[in-house]
């Protein structure tokens, strides 16, 4: 992890005006340029053609793909690289997040406002639900990108204020704060908290992690299909599960 360097990458994307400029109209979002720069310094590894696709960084070091949300659409890449080659997938989380809001009739952006939504490493599982089957494979890599971010928000939404249901126009990065690697199964099972009982509900799974009964639903199907955890039995339409011990 190289934050100074990370920051340098933020601070050169900042030097964009995104009225000026027209983020939002461009074909690859500030984010997704500032990671792939991050983890891939020579440009040369960047935009490589691989059969049919072309992934976002190759080298010695195999295929990194960045990818800021829609994990499922990397199925039909990933059954294709992991063929003949490592393959890394980055995914960003806002940890920190500001909000700004772009006026499409006059120009204006509106000053920074601090969100009070925060990402959680638990967050991952909202997408990793998607693409589970490519998790146990030995050649697959996961780094969940703890950042501050700066939304900026287009004012066409269905309310009054024009915000409720509005669109996004970028997503720019501010500074790295945390990597989270996931390079094996047992990895993933650093998430699962300490203080559960020995037979919970997803209810309970959900307050132990202090996340939503359906986020707490995509991590237990995870969890059971990487063998961490189990549905022992049911509790009326409850599933009752438990944590399995570590293999080996």
């Amino acid at each position: 992890m190289d934050k100074l360097r990370f920051l340098d990458l933020c601070e050169l994307s900042a030097e964009t005006d995104p009225v000026r400029d027209g983020i939002g109209t461009l074909g690859e979002k500030t984010l997704h340029a500032v990671l792939k720069a991050y983890f891939e310094p020579a440009s040369q590894n960047r935009e490589i053609k691989l059969g049919k696709f072309v992934a976002d960084i190759a080298g010695e070091n195999g295929v990194i793909e960045i990818q800021t949300r829609h994990l499922y659409r990397l199925r039909e890449k990933l059954e294709a690289f992991l063929e003949f080659c490592d393959v890394t997938v980055v995914y960003p989380l806002c940890a920190e997040k500001y909000v700004r809001w772009l006026d499409m009739d006059t120009g204006a952006l509106s000053p920074r406002r601090k969100s009070p939504k925060r990402a959680t490493p638990h967050d991952i599982f909202d997408e990793l639900v998607n693409i589970k089957y490519f998790l146990d494979n030995p050649r697959f890599t996961f780094c969940a990108v703890m950042i501050e971010a700066e939304d900026i928000r287009y004012l066409n939404g269905r309310s009054k204020d024009r915000k409720k249901g509005s669109s996004r126009c970028d997503r720019v990065p501010l500074s790295l704060i945390d990597e989270l690697w996931f390079r094996s199964p047992d990895d993933y099972r650093e998430l699962i908290p300490a203080s559960l009982p020995g037979r919970f509900t997803v209810q309970q799974y959900a307050k132990a992690c202090r996340i939503s009964p359906d986020l707490a639903r995509s991590e237990l199907n995870v969890m059971c299909y990487l063998g961490h955890t189990e549905v022992t039995d049911k509790q009326g339409k409850k599933n009752i599960y438990r944590i399995l011990p570590p293999k080996g």
